[in-house]
């Protein structure tokens, strides 16, 4: 106990530290600490024992301990890393409660002795799978894991209850979604080099800078005449790419992989050219445009399915994703952050 004020009766101040000391024990025990409250959520309690069995928790707890030791809770970077990491699995196990919460409420509930079922055949299949139908292969790797069968059917069967809840809440919320023919129009119009024969493409080099006005010093040089490559290898911050000369090879249009602004960029240079300071969560970069590869594009009569698809399942996430935080506001939430780690 930190800075205990000093008290007149001594009596009084060896009761006090005696009973603090008592109820420290008490809460550090295993078993006290597995039944503490992280969460309620309209009444309903998360333990410390449901946020440690999560699978992304051991998961997270693996990785720690791969890369810190067993040990890791002396290692300041691990245990913040482990308490921003648990605090979001927290998150998704509120978010799970207020679900069931709903579901239970509306009569969405999964069939427990379905899930069951369900349960045993996909572990059967996993054991067949993965290890030969081996038991003491299964169990040894189980034990590895920190998983007795019985804990792990458990955790297995936790894991369905909250996939099939959610499957019959998204159902339930989306079956009226209908997607119009002008609604796949306007999409394929808007988005034409997803629908290409094959993958347009650019051959793109960059040089990333911290600040606007080295981006526009940088542009500068290039302007009048220095070579990419060479004020590449200069000045890029980019060290994956800086002593090829920023070359970043073959970029898809439609990748993912890289910033949004950065694509937006790109995507509006001609082949040859060089781009404005272009701002990105990164920092600015000066792009250039080697080489584009563009391709024909395919008729709205055959990708209309396929576009049908894309638009039903985002609308869905849209909406289940708007209601589930509907009934996140709607419920009380409470959280002990203290007892996460």
């Amino acid at each position: 106990m930190k800075n205990i004020r000093r008290l007149a009766v001594t009596a009084f101040i060896t009761v006090f530290i005696f009973s603090v000391a008592g109820c420290n024990m008490i809460e550090k025990t295993p078993e006290a600490i597995a039944n503490s409250t992280v969460a309620e959520v309209n009444g309903e309690k998360i333990t410390r024992s449901d946020l440690d069995k999560d699978p992304n928790t051991m998961q997270l707890i693996s990785q720690v301990k791969q890369q810190y030791g067993e040990n890791y809770k002396e290692n300041e970077d691990a245990v913040n890393t482990v308490k921003t990491q648990k605090e979001q699995i927290l998150d998704d196990l509120i978010t799970n409660k207020v679900i069931a919460q709903k579901a239970k409420e509306l009569k969405l509930l999964p069939d427990e002795t379905k899930l069951k079922s369900d349960m045993e055949t996909q572990i059967a299949q996993l054991k067949k799978q993965n290890f030969n139908d081996d038991a003491e292969q299964f169990n040894t790797a189980l034990k590895a894991q920190g998983f007795t069968e019985e804990s792990f059917k458990t955790m297995f069967l936790s894991q369905l209850r909250t996939q099939q809840t959610l499957e019959n809440v998204t159902e339930s919320i989306a079956k009226n979604i209908k997607i119009t023919d002008k609604e796949i129009e306007d999409y394929y119009n808007s988005n034409k080099s997803k629908f290409t024969e094959q993958p347009n493409k650019m051959h793109l080099a960059h040089i990333l800078v911290k600040t606007e006005d080295e981006a526009k010093k940088v542009k500068k040089r290039l302007d009048d005449g220095e070579d990419f490559a060479k004020v590449a290898k200069e000045v890029s911050q980019d060290a994956a790419t800086k002593d090829n000369g920023g070359d970043l090879g073959d970029v898809n249009y439609n990748d993912s992989g890289f910033d949004a602004d950065f694509m937006a960029g790109a995507l509006a240079l001609k082949e040859g050219t060089i781009s404005e300071p272009v701002k990105s969560s990164f920092g600015y970069h000066i792009i250039k445009c080697i080489k584009k590869e563009e391709y024909p594009v395919k008729a709205l009569s055959a990708v209309k399915d396929q576009i049908k698809t894309q638009l039903e399942s985002d609308k869905k996430n849209s909406l289940v994703s708007e209601k589930i935080q509907q009934w996140k506001k709607a419920s009380t939430i409470t959280k002990k952050e203290k007892n996460i780690i």
